[in-house]
């Protein structure tokens, strides 16, 4: 399964613009087009920085809706006052849920960069090693791995309950970063913490 997100930054105005428009126009278009499974958005309303993920049935699904987003995106932009967005694709290679995520969950987001040749072994080191670790963590909710293979970029995200469980568990993500740069060469490029504003992203469990 494949994915494509979607990253805008606006003010705080812009964000619940982004929000309505995403809820009310993009998905209703979406969710129509050939292979698509679902839709989700973080927010930081402190930084207004949104970012609008659509997960795909598989590469061809994402491909062939590439064109039909286009003029979703450049409306977007317009009501949102954004800066040009940046898109990136991306393959689904894991997807866990502990628990249906509900009004209040948070999310934190990290991105990173490994030898394109351990892709392989840090979606194993992830699954293996990484995931039970973070199943612990207070308020654990759900989390996911996205990949691009062909220049080692990936992206974790890890759900939690509240924003009190987000905020206890930031030394402890600390330290799963730091592992992850010892065992598999982890470059971490950013590390981001949203509300789910909009969860629809329907992928399955992918373990």
């Amino acid at each position: 399964m494949y994915a494509r997100s979607t990253a805008l930054r606006t003010d705080a105005r812009g964000i619940e613009q982004g929000i309505a428009f995403v809820r009310d126009e993009v998905w209703p278009a979406v969710r129509e087009m050939e292979g698509c499974l679902g839709i989700s958005m973080l927010v930081d309303r402190d930084n207004g920085k949104g970012i609008v993920t659509t997960s795909w049935r598989d590469e061809a699904a994402l491909r062939n809706s590439a064109g039909a987003v286009l003029p979703l995106r450049d409306r977007g932009v317009q009501v949102t006052s954004s800066q040009a967005p940046v898109v990136e694709e991306w393959e689904i290679a894991v997807m866990h849920r502990s628990h249906a995520t509900h009004p209040g969950t948070c999310v934190r987001t990290a991105w990173s960069r490994i030898p394109v040749g351990y892709v392989d072994h840090g979606i194993d080191f992830f699954k293996l090693d990484l995931l039970p670790q973070i199943e612990q963590l207070d308020g654990f909710a759900s989390a996911s791995l996205l990949v691009d293979r062909a220049i080692g970029r990936g992206v974790t995200s890890v759900a939690f309950d509240s924003r009190e469980a987000l905020e206890r568990t930031r030394d402890q993500a600390d330290y799963l970063r730091s592992r992850s740069t010892q065992e598999i060469n982890a470059e971490f490029l950013d590390v981001g913490e949203f509300e789910l504003a909009i969860a629809h992203l329907h992928v399955p469990e992918l373990v």
